[in-house]
């Protein structure tokens, strides 16, 4: 048991080994992380890395809540979505070999698309502007779960067998997990090998990255993987993982001793050359000459007036954050093994106490200075409550209870307290992450809510009550059929309510939004008449759009 005790402790003195950061500011940055720096809870491990060095690497929580082994700057992460970055690269590095042009379009490298697909090129791919539906939100409306398993072959079944875009390319930025499996398809197409494979050759192997990979087969063993967890709504923790293969999107495994590498090759040009990232960090451009704070796999935008360049991710039990500051040559790495983390906004707190003194502005949220104008009108509680619509279907409820302002997402069901910071400006309690302003009152209730997330803002505004008098629910009964989805919707009345389930799975209360359309925790279904019946429906889910659907005879 002594020995057990040792090396646990031992665990514990290795992570602060680099640590070069002035006592004060170390204490600053553990109070950041307090909650998760237990001895029997998942965390997260951090690097901090300041003019190529590691100057603060530290593990807090549990790495593996069945053997207490503490997350540490060696523990392995899977990094979700940060992981789109390193396709980008893989994309990059074959446009530089000259196996490859941005220009390329889909139907040229996988004829079996449809026509649209010919409008539709590698740089609409990188940049999130292809319109492409997401496959995994396509496979949650297929009626897949979370445990459901299904391989590339399928996902590209899905992607072919899609009839329309969400928009045409070019219009429009909406974020798709399917552009980036599809670039990871695109590498093995090119290169002649499973990106997996070329990530390793041309980019893990020489930058010595030997504790990264795209993880491409779940099967593997990943010495000193971190496991992902979720709270089990008891006070507790289950173990959160996937069976999934998909890379592309996601996939990445690896380590704060390992993205310090890759950190360094930013600035660094002996592996990756300065046109390399060059092309990496060159923002989209829609066709109305809009510029995008989105680049190849990157955010390009700024917190607090100092450039930044970053991305988050979550998948599972997993939520990752790496913020860089190019020009302060200062990099925040967060790997949470926990489904409840905001790595985000945690690397921005680092942040205010490591750059403390070289901000342009006051304290942000969100990118927005708090207190640097004050609103002339603090409106109340009632002036603010309702519904705001974020995208068709995405629908968010603000009502008060127990004297706390709480927002409620109707797709999800996930109801949380939303606390005052600043005139009509609020944020969810904990969590500075994500923020919301309201504005535009008119006949004593606010008209907008707008939204900040990571430096992006949504505009949502109010939906005006619909008196259902004009809809018949029994109009509405029947089964409906997407060839798109392969699937079969069917609504029935249930005392007096309209419901809906996925292949008679379980069902979903209908709620009335204006004629014809409905609001499901899904999105938002509107309904088609010809000749006056009801023959069919479009369906608003998220990252995809006017999915259609026909009612079965």
């Amino acid at each position: 048991m002594k020995t057990n005790i040792l090396i646990f402790i031992l665990s514990f003195i290795s992570i602060h080994s680099h640590c070069q950061l002035q006592n004060e500011e170390s204490a600053a940055i553990d109070s950041i992380f307090m909650d998760w720096n237990k001895s029997n809870v998942p965390g997260c491990a951090l690097g901090v890395m300041k003019n190529g060095e590691l100057i603060y690497a530290k593990g807090y929580g549990l790495a593996n809540l069945e053997y207490d082994i503490p997350n540490s700057a060696s523990s392995v992460f899977r990094i979700g979505s940060t992981s789109k970055q390193f396709t980008a690269a893989c994309i990059i590095l074959l446009v530089e070999q000259g196996k490859l042009s941005l220009d390329k379009t889909l139907k040229e490298i996988f004829p079996e698309f449809p026509d649209y697909a010919k409008k539709i090129t590698i740089q609409h791919l990188l940049n999130h502007t292809s319109g492409i539906r997401d496959y995994l939100q396509l496979s949650f409306l297929k009626g897949l779960g979370d445990d459901d398993y299904y391989k590339d072959l399928d996902v590209m079944s899905w992607l072919i067998n899609q009839t329309d875009l969400n928009f045409d390319p070019g219009e429009e930025f909406l974020y798709s997990n399917s552009g980036y499996w599809l670039l990871g398809q695109i590498v093995h197409a090119t290169s002649g090998m499973n990106m997996a494979d070329f990530a390793e050759k041309e980019i893990f192997k020489p930058l010595q990255m030997g504790n990264t990979h795209f993880h491409n087969d779940h099967t593997q063993i990943v010495k000193n993987r971190a496991s992902g967890y979720a709270p089990n709504g008891k006070d507790g923790f289950q173990i959160s993982m996937t069976t999934l293969d998909m890379i592309g999107d996601g996939g990445i495994f690896t380590t704060i001793n390992d993205i310090k590498k890759w950190d360094d090759a930013f600035y660094d040009s002996k592996v990756l050359s300065q046109n390399f990232w060059k092309m990496m960090t060159k923002h989209g451009v829609l066709n109305s000459g809009e510029v995008l704070n989105y680049a190849s796999g990157l955010d390009i935008s700024e917190y607090r007036g100092l450039k930044t360049i970053r991305h988050g991710g979550a998948f599972v039990g997993f939520r990752a954050e790496l913020l860089r500051f190019p020009n302060q040559k200062l990099s925040i790495a967060i790997f949470a093994n926990r489904s409840d983390a905001n790595p985000s906004a945690r690397a921005n707190k680092v942040a205010d106490i490591i750059l403390n003194g070289n901000f342009v502005d006051s304290p942000t949220i969100n990118n927005r200075t708090i207190d640097a104008e004050k609103p002339k009108v603090v409106f109340s509680f009632e002036q603010i409550i309702g519904s705001y619509e974020i995208q068709p279907g995405l629908i968010l409820d603000l009502t008060i209870k127990n004297d706390s302002l709480n927002v409620s997402q109707t797709w999800n069901k996930s109801t949380y307290i939303i606390i005052r910071t600043s005139g009509n400006s609020y944020q969810i309690q904990g969590d500075g992450g994500i923020s919301f302003t309201f504005s535009n009152l008119n006949e004593g209730l606010t008209q907008t809510m707008t939204i900040f997330q990571r430096g992006s803002e949504t505009i949502a505004p109010r939906i005006k009550k619909f008196v259902p008098s004009e809809n018949n629910l029994v109009d509405y009964i029947g089964s409906f059929y997407s060839k798109e989805l392969d699937a079969i919707y069917y609504f029935e009345l249930e005392n007096g309510i309209l419901k809906a389930s996925i292949e008679a799975k379980e069902t979903m209360n209908c709620t009335i939004v204006n004629k014809d359309q409905f609001s499901l925790d899904i999105g938002l279904v509107r309904f088609k008449r010809k000749d006056g019946i009801v023959s069919g429906f479009e369906l608003d889910s998220g990252r995809v759009k006017n999915l259609k659907f026909e009612k079965q005879l």
